[in-house]
């Protein structure tokens, strides 16, 4: 635990940020300061200019400090993430003056897409790191030298801080702050912004499991929509080949080509799909629900969701369910 000298948290925002990716640590660190005497955390946004910083959510800040002249010493460096992210990863002004202040830094973090940023920047090099579910596997392809983490809310590898998407940004300044002060702090701080201190589950429970390519064949792209809709037929690998008037052979060679996963997990994930989508939306028992997508038993829809989404279906269902019952 350290003690209560005021330690200066620097976030970088960029035109297109999310507002919430620097709001809910801005709120996090905040409350530390309110509830330890003397303030412990000192919260300076800064961008490539001072003045007026459009967000991706047609909100401006003004960021009173330039990143140019933000000098150490740096407590927490952390990069903000936006929908617009793709745009500033060629800007070299932007990178260059987020690595100098990361080795002025005692630890960087990166909140949702921020992750591009830190990795463009090569500072997540030969790092475990996640962001955003949505963007983990273009994390991965862009950043090979990177481990991505899949289902977690947030990681720490050395002093480099990654978080998943938008409001996972407060599970990691909750983490930040209990590393520093201690969990009994971070825990006052969750209750007092009604959050979880350790939120149950990782980010694959918030995913759409049924991210895949769509196939350039017209044949195999109808096959997907009879697939999504007939959960409760036949969906064997010989069935499928029979529909697509293909051998199974060829038909598992090329649905794996183009849609990016073999006919027998695509299978699995479609009707893992439709079983969220009946217990976000019925009052359906579990094994009412098994049925009707084809898993057939409780059991193993419970496999199944554990499997890909690493929560129970009760646990999804209490969490997700849009119906009042």
């Amino acid at each position: 635990m350290m003690g209560t000298m005021s330690q200066r948290v620097v976030i970088v925002v960029f035109d297109g940020f999310q507002l919430l990716d620097m709001a809910g640590p801005v709120d996090v660190f905040n409350a530390a300061r309110h509830l330890v005497r003397p303030p412990c955390y000192e919260v300076v946004p800064t961008a490539l200019r001072a003045g007026t910083v459009r967000t991706g959510d047609g909100i401006s800040v003004v960021v009173e400090t330039a990143l140019d002249d933000i000098e150490g010493p740096i407590d927490t460096l952390v990069v903000a993430g936006g929908f617009d992210v793709a745009e500033h990863l060629a800007d070299a002004a932007l990178l260059d003056g987020v690595a100098r202040l990361s080795r002025m830094a005692r630890r960087t973090a990166s909140v949702c897409s921020g992750a591009f940023v830190l990795a463009e920047a090569g500072l997540l090099d030969g790092k475990r790191a996640t962001t955003h579910w949505l963007l983990l596997d273009e994390l991965r392809r862009r950043f090979p030298s990177v481990t991505v983490e899949r289902d977690a809310l947030y990681v720490n590898d050395g002093g480099m801080w990654s978080s998943a998407g938008v409001t996972a940004g407060v599970d990691l300044a909750l983490a930040l702050v209990a590393e520093d002060h201690g969990h009994s702090l971070a825990g006052d701080i969750a209750r007092g912004l009604v959050v979880y201190l350790h939120r149950p589950g990782g980010q694959s429970q918030f995913s759409r499991v049924l991210s895949v390519r769509t196939p350039q064949s017209a044949a195999l792209r109808e096959l997907q929509v009879w697939i999504d809709s007939h959960p409760d037929d036949d969906l064997s690998v010989p069935a499928l080949a029979r529909r697509a008037n293909m051998s199974e052979r060829h038909f598992s060679r090329v649905f794996t080509d183009q849609v990016g996963v073999p006919p027998g997990r695509y299978v699995e994930l479609s009707r893992t799909d439709a079983a969220q989508r009946l217990l976000e939306r019925t009052d359906d028992s579990l094994a009412s629900v098994a049925r009707q997508v084809g898993l057939g038993l409780p059991q193993t829809l419970h496999r199944v969701f554990v499997r890909h989404l690493h929560v129970s279906p009760s646990d999804y269902r209490r969490r997700f369910r849009t119906k009042d019952i």
